[in-house]
């Protein structure tokens, strides 16, 4: 079981990901409307921190291909695109990318992907994704899994739900932002982290 931690904002927070073992982590750009969005700049000093032995994750909504291109002056490992997805940007990405999907919105989506050799997988988010809302997992439970391609869970986790989760839906990995954040909401707890991964592995 795979897990993702989203929405880093300091350094510091990439120190606890490499205390847990994290498999991957996510950082917000070009997306203001997030409490969360970093600039380039911010995140080349968080993948630094990070090194080589954590999956890095761009996570971006709707992007341009100029942003693609400034994303991929960076070393990231994948980007996760939320929005829309022009065909354009497809042809502009060097690095695999990973499909989020808000809401019911796969139904549609998802047979456009599943040819794409340049798609790693999706990941599944409530409608509004960052909310820190859960949606009806029994949506995603019946998709058929595709040979090659990661699909994770997101939206509303925590160490309270995640091994519900787990078992109801059985993805290949789990996605957290706000459900490890402090109180306030200003960045990430190393508390919940180790929560949430001690959650997770007890749940395999």
């Amino acid at each position: 079981m795979k897990i993702k931690i989203c929405g880093l904002t300091a350094p510091q927070e990439a120190e606890w990901l490499l205390e847990n073992q994290v498999d991957y982590a996510g950082m917000v750009l070009f997306f203001p409307k997030s409490k969360r969005n970093l600039s380039p700049a911010q995140a080349k000093e968080i993948l630094q921190a990070l090194g080589g032995e954590i999956n890095k994750v761009a996570v971006v909504v709707s992007p341009t291909r100029e942003q693609v291109r400034e994303l991929q002056q960076l070393p990231f490992d994948y980007i996760q695109i939320h929005g829309r997805l022009e065909q354009e940007v497809i042809e502009e990405l060097q690095i695999p990318f990973l499909r989020a999907f808000n809401g019911k919105e796969w139904s549609e989506q998802l047979p456009r992907y599943k040819d794409c050799s340049q798609c790693a997988g999706y990941l599944f988010d409530a409608q509004i994704p960052g909310s820190g809302q859960c949606f009806d997992w029994t949506q995603v439970q019946n998709i058929s899994r595709e040979e090659g391609k990661l699909f994770f869970l997101a939206g509303g986790l925590s160490s309270e739900n995640v091994e519900e989760a787990i078992r109801h839906v059985h993805p290949d990995g789990v996605d957290v932002s706000s459900g490890v954040e402090r109180e306030d909401g200003k960045g990430k707890d190393p508390d919940k982290i180790r929560a949430f991964v001690q959650r997770v592995r007890q749940s395999i």
